[in-house]
């Protein structure tokens, strides 16, 4: 029995070393240390041995399953790692080869306009409104100075959600908004840039959704030079310091006087395409804020004046980089923002 024991082993060890893959070497584990194994047949004649001999028996297969399983182990770890390093060989990433470029976005020309004219006049002391693009009638058009019925109302040619909601045809209801907030007193400072819609057909140089940046500002004693002032060094920064301005006067129902802005072109006042040949840029409207959208606001006309601008950033942007068509701007088309990008 001993001999058997010693030679069962010996067989083991061999089988678990030439053992090439897991399955394989759960077979012989499952083969010799099984309850049906050759091991335990042979232990299973342990009654026909004498009292002094069983123990010694006993201990010698403990010592031959122990040494078997040990060898199992040992290999099945090797084996194990084996595996895993073929798996990594099979895997590897030649880290040499060059990347893919990753294409990164840039700013929408747009974007970049409103930020630069919001960062201008906050650098000057203005506050940035907001208000809801779904208005009422009433303070998108009578609290400033157009009562249903003004002729001016066919202007603006709105969009009616109901008959007295509509989407808002200028950031002017802001203004209104915010005055009613300060009760009447002043100082105001405000910018409210922000989308606007009109019944306009799309073409080159219109949209039914434009962007609108409107400024207002209301103390006492505030005077046109204030205004001229605030729109010279607008202009000066955000097109160079060569550009001069010129007022016209013009009507808007809000503002009284009403005036017109234009910018020297870029030609030099030489005349051009894009100026039409007249060396000047409209770029904006604006006025001194009318009494009646004052008092409706609360604030004493008396003691109050103020004057309100308002810009397109859609026509700033045109003018400032050279884009001949607005449809650009909202079409998505990834050539247009590349072309900027260049450009920038």
């Amino acid at each position: 029995m001993e001999q058997q024991l010693k030679e069962l082993q010996t067989e083991a060890l061999a089988k678990a070393e030439a053992a090439e893959d897991l399955k394989q070497l759960n077979d012989i584990r499952v083969a010799y240390l099984g309850k049906k194994g050759p091991i335990t047949e042979v232990l299973k004649g342990m009654g026909k041995l004498s009292a002094e001999e069983r123990p010694k028996m006993g201990a010698l297969a403990n010592e031959v399953r122990a040494a078997v399983a040990s060898a199992i182990e040992t290999k099945q770890t090797a084996l194990e790692q084996q595996a895993i390093k073929k798996q990594l060989e099979k895997e590897t990433i030649d880290v040499t080869l060059p990347g893919r470029p990753v294409k990164s976005g840039n700013q929408h020309p747009l974007t970049k306009v409103v930020e630069e004219i919001e960062d201008l006049f906050i650098s000057m002391g203005y506050s940035i409104a907001e208000g809801p693009e779904v208005e009422t009638d009433y303070y998108n058009f009578e609290a400033l100075n157009l009562p249903k019925g003004h002729p001016a109302r066919d202007m603006q040619d709105s969009f009616y959600i109901t008959e007295d909601i509509l989407l808002r045809t200028h950031t002017s209801p802001v203004q209104a908004r915010t005055m009613e907030k300060y009760q009447g007193q002043g100082p105001v400072k405000i910018i409210c840039p922000g989308k606007v819609y009109r019944r306009d057909n799309d073409d080159a140089t219109h949209s039914h959704q434009f962007t609108q940046i409107e400024g207002l500002v209301v103390d006492e004693n505030i005077s046109m030079g204030d205004l001229k002032g605030t729109l010279e060094v607008f202009a000066k920064r955000l097109f160079g310091e060569d550009r001069e301005i010129r007022l016209r006067p013009s009507f808007f129902p809000f503002t009284e006087p009403s005036v017109e802005v234009d910018v020297t072109c870029m030609c030099g006042g030489e005349g051009c395409r894009i100026c039409k040949h007249t060396g000047w840029i409209e770029i904006l409207g604006a006025g001194m804020v009318h009494p009646n959208v004052l008092e409706m606001a609360g604030f004493d006309s008396k003691k109050y004046t103020g004057f309100a601008f308002g810009m397109g950033p859609d026509r700033i942007a045109m003018l400032k980089y050279g884009i001949d068509d607005i449809r650009h701007f909202y079409t998505n088309d990834v050539r247009f923002l590349t072309q900027f990008a260049e450009h920038e």
